[in-house]
């Protein structure tokens, strides 16, 4: 059985990583896990908000489990790991539904790049946030420079990356990496999902993508998404649909 479970509360989904022997580190499984949750968030129209939390008060992810990755060839690790590593986060990154990270305690390699595929953050007071991956010889593989660079300076994430340093949670509120820093970061999360369950899911959706395409997150694919929503929504397409099932020329009427 995975350490990663999702658990229903009405509209609200939780993802929770539960492997908290290990701070939470990533594990294939996880992975694996991972991508099957993403086809019910998608996909299930009463999921309105995503909050993604993780068991144990040390750790919200110290990052990829090092017994998952520490021994595998270079090709094998390229190929594999960092690509699968990428294509889940990077689902994650584009999800249709808002998404929370609640984070508590160290969030680390890895773990920062899953928490910087969320929409917001929100951490305890005695969270913190680093890059440790070159102190083991390694470099960031799950976006810790693309990502998450977009989300703090670059100055700070040199800071990390390049000298190790930590960022408390005050800091990291100070920057914008966080939303809000609170004592039971879950309870806030929650309630800023209830609070918004009064809104358009639909409006949701596509405010997400317009924000997505205008920074450059996976920019091609939100402009698509947004141009073929539109598109299905006219009545040419109808038409276009109906002509073909009934194999004649379409007459098509520009809306």
């Amino acid at each position: 059985m995975s350490a990663l479970h999702l658990i229903r509360h009405d509209a609200i989904a939780e993802l929770r990583l539960d492997n908290p022997a290990k701070l939470n580190a990533f594990t294939p499984d996880m992975l694996d896990a991972l991508d099957a949750h993403l086809d019910t968030l998608e996909t299930d129209a009463g999921i309105r908000f995503v909050i993604l939390t993780a068991e144990g008060d040390r750790a919200f992810c110290a990052g990829a489990d090092i017994k998952a990755w520490g021994d595998l060839p270079a090709a094998e690790f390229a190929r594999h790991w960092v690509r699968d590593g990428h294509r889940r986060f990077d689902r994650l990154a584009r999800l249709s539904k808002p998404t929370i990270a609640v984070l508590s305690g160290h969030t680390l390699g890895g773990g920062l790049e899953l928490a910087a595929t969320c929409d917001i953050r929100i951490m305890t007071p005695n969270a913190t946030i680093a890059m440790p991956e070159p102190k083991i010889g390694m470099v960031p593989g799950w976006s810790g420079t693309q990502r998450v660079s977009r989300l703090l300076p670059e100055p700070v994430i040199k800071e990390m990356a390049l000298f190790g340093r930590k960022l408390d949670a005050a800091r990291a509120l100070s920057l914008g990496f966080a939303a809000e820093v609170a004592e039971d970061a879950r309870a806030a999360a929650f309630d800023i999902a209830d609070g918004a369950l009064a809104a358009s899911a639909y409006a949701t959706e596509i405010a997400k993508y317009m924000i997505h395409a205008g920074i450059g997150e996976d920019r091609a694919a939100m402009i698509e998404a947004l141009g073929s929503g539109m598109i299905a929504a006219s009545e040419d397409k109808a038409e276009g649909v109906a002509s073909f099932r009934e194999k004649r020329k379409p007459a098509f009427k520009g809306r």
